[in-house]
C-alpha cells in the first residue's frame, strides 16, 4: 500500500477544513498546506488522477434547508440483482448514500439507501417509486430520530 506523502497529506489536510468563500480559495488552500497554488492545484490533480483522491464535496445541512424527513430504508434484494437495483437507487437525486452489505441473523436485508423528503409522505412516494422501478416490495423504513453527528470525514489528525 502507498502512503501519502507529507506534502500531500497537508493538502488533504487544506482540503477537508472549511472551503474558503473567496474569490481565490484555491490560494488560501495552498497556504493552509503550505505550498504555492499552482503546485497545490497541480498535486491535487495528480491525486485525482492516481484515484489517491475519490472525491471532494460539501457536507449539507439537510435539516437546516428544509428536508427533514429522512430515512434509511432497508431493502432485501437478490443477490444477482444487487448492481442493477444499486444501480436504478442512485439514479435518483433523494438518494444520498446507497451500500451492501452482509445480512445478518433474522435480518435478510443487504441493500441500505438513505433517501432525504421534506416530508414523511414525500420520503414515503420516493420508495414506493423505488420499489416499483426495482420490483423489490421486501423493504424496512427507519425514520432518523436524532442526528448525533454532521461532519466530513477527518484524515491525518492529531487524536483528541
Amino acid at each position: 500500500m502507498e502512503i501519502l506523502s507529507e506534502p500531500d497529506k497537508r493538502i488533504v489536510k487544506a482540503l477537508q477544513e472549511d472551503f474558503p468563500l473567496c474569490a481565490e480559495p484555491y490560494k488560501i488552500l495552498a497556504e493552509r498546506a503550505g505550498m504555492s497554488e499552482d503546485e497545490f492545484l497541480r498535486r491535487v490533480r495528480e491525486l485525482v488522477d492516481e484515484k489517491k483522491i475519490r472525491k471532494m464535496g460539501a457536507v449539507l445541512r439537510h435539516r437546516e434547508i428544509g428536508f427533514k424527513a429522512n430515512a434509511l430504508c432497508a431493502w432485501h434484494v437478490p443477490p444477482e440483482n444487487l448492481d442493477a437495483v444499486a444501480k436504478i437507487m442512485i439514479a435518483c437525486a433523494a438518494v444520498s448514500h446507497c451500500y451492501d452489505r452482509t445480512p445478518a441473523p433474522n435480518w435478510d436485508f443487504n441493500l441500505y439507501t438513505m433517501i432525504h423528503a421534506k416530508t414523511r409522505d414525500e420520503c414515503e412516494k420516493i420508495i414506493g417509486e423505488l420499489s416499483a422501478l426495482t420490483g423489490i416490495t421486501n423493504f424496512k423504513i427507519l425514520y432518523t430520530k436524532r442526528e448525533w453527528k454532521k461532519t466530513g470525514m477527518k484524515y491525518f489528525c492529531e487524536a483528541t
